[in-house]
């Protein structure tokens, strides 16, 4: 299969063409005709796997094939790191070249100013981490009362990191009529309470086994006190020369 039998658009088309892909990935392959229908979709995938553009790209397409214009931000993309922020960000750069579809990212740790005159002068998609938009929204320069896409990335990353509980916040702000697109490489119990709220009749893909890991990878474990650590850790690097 080729991106040209997804029924792309043009203007995206040669876009993935310039960046050299022409052969979508399995997530990419089953996750972009489901977008595109407007289904609600839970996709196990882990990080390298295509994940981004599985979204992006039928995102891309749904707005600049949208028939009415777009009423402040209409697509939301939450993921838990700067980083995976700022990469998201350039992904839709890169394969919204040539639709004219306004996105911006916010994160922390920054000054806010260039990131609310992005906001001011109005974006389609944006791409944040939790703690900075709640930061915004509460500062009345975000308004999501008109968002007709939301994006959960990393979800079983965002409750390690603990901001689980910023998500159910920025979630309970959300209109609840929209398209949600949630993403996560495993499924612990609370991510998967967390998608049945988020999700209405989902379709489902996964591209790599609930927790899986390399066959060449040996894994062993311990019980230890706390204090022990570092001893065991020792031990084991000398037992293994």
């Amino acid at each position: 299969m080729a991106f040209k039998d997804l029924e792309l658009i043009a203007p995206i088309l040669v876009a993935l063409n310039e960046q050299g892909y022409t052969t979508p990935t399995p997530i990419q392959a089953q996750s972009i005709p489901l977008i595109l229908e407007g289904r609600d979709l839970l996709g196990c995938a882990q990080t390298g796997t295509g994940k981004t553009a599985a979204f992006a790209i039928p995102i891309l397409q749904l707005l600049y094939t949208k028939k009415t214009p777009t009423r402040g931000i209409s697509t939301l993309i939450l993921t838990p790191t700067r980083e995976l922020a700022i990469q998201i960000d350039e992904s839709f750069a890169a394969y919204g070249k040539h639709t004219k579809i306004s996105h911006t990212v916010i994160f922390g740790g920054v000054s806010q100013l260039h990131q609310t005159n992005s906001i001011r002068r109005g974006v389609d998609i944006l791409i944040a981490t939790p703690g900075r938009l709640l930061d915004l929204m509460q500062q009345g320069f975000i308004d999501l009362r008109h968002l007709d896409m939301f994006v959960l990335d990393e979800a079983d990353r965002m409750l390690d990191m603990g901001f689980i509980n910023d998500v159910k916040k920025v979630i309970a702000k959300l209109p609840a009529k929209r398209q949600t697109l949630f993403f996560s490489a495993t499924m612990p119990p609370e991510i998967q309470s967390l998608a049945n709220q988020l999700l209405t009749n989902p379709s489902k893909v996964e591209v790599t086994p609930v927790s899986s890991t390399v066959d060449a990878i040996e894994q062993s474990l311990y019980f230890v006190n706390k204090g022990d650590k570092p001893d065991l850790l020792l031990y084991l690097l000398k037992d293994a020369e």
